[in-house]
């Protein structure tokens, strides 16, 4: 038995209505592939959303810095963090629903072809005209914390 995968792209998807609308349906048990995972936007002032960003990365214990907390840099994996955090991960259910999540950072051939879920036209709310301020990317946020797009 062969299960569906559905492909959704997160170009000019906030953030936060995405992943809970990702960790509803991982919990239904699907499965989910995210493409263009750097074009999804952060709502808020560039300058606070960075600044709070690079403070939670600077985050580290006094004794032995080397055991954390990390925080991820790479959009797919602070993607794959912030539904990770909707998820009941501390039981089967949850550590079963985060496994059937696949983030990838722009659009690989093998999903050029293929049929992707609209979800601007299911939940209104969830794109970038709803925002009437100013946002950021995750690109362009994982560029200023430190993630280098060329390795």
């Amino acid at each position: 038995m062969t299960e569906k995968t559905i492909i959704m792209d997160g170009t000019n998807l906030i953030l936060g209505r995405i992943c809970s609308i990702i960790a509803k349906k991982l919990l239904n048990g699907e499965k989910i592939t995210l493409i263009n995972a750097e074009n999804i936007v952060i709502s808020g002032n560039k300058k606070m959303v960075l600044k709070d960003y690079i403070r939670r990365t600077q985050i580290k214990t006094r004794t032995a810095p080397w055991r954390g907390p990390f925080q991820p840099r790479r959009p797919d994996k602070l993607v794959k963090r912030t539904v990770r955090g909707m998820l009941p991960r501390n039981n089967d259910r949850g550590f079963k629903a985060l496994k059937n999540l696949k983030v990838i950072i722009g659009e690989p051939n093998e999903f050029k072809d293929k049929e992707r879920e609209n979800l601007s036209s299911l939940f209104p709310k969830i794109g970038l005209n709803k925002i009437s301020g100013k946002f950021i990317t995750i690109g362009e946020l994982s560029k200023e914390i430190g993630w280098n797009p060329a390795i």
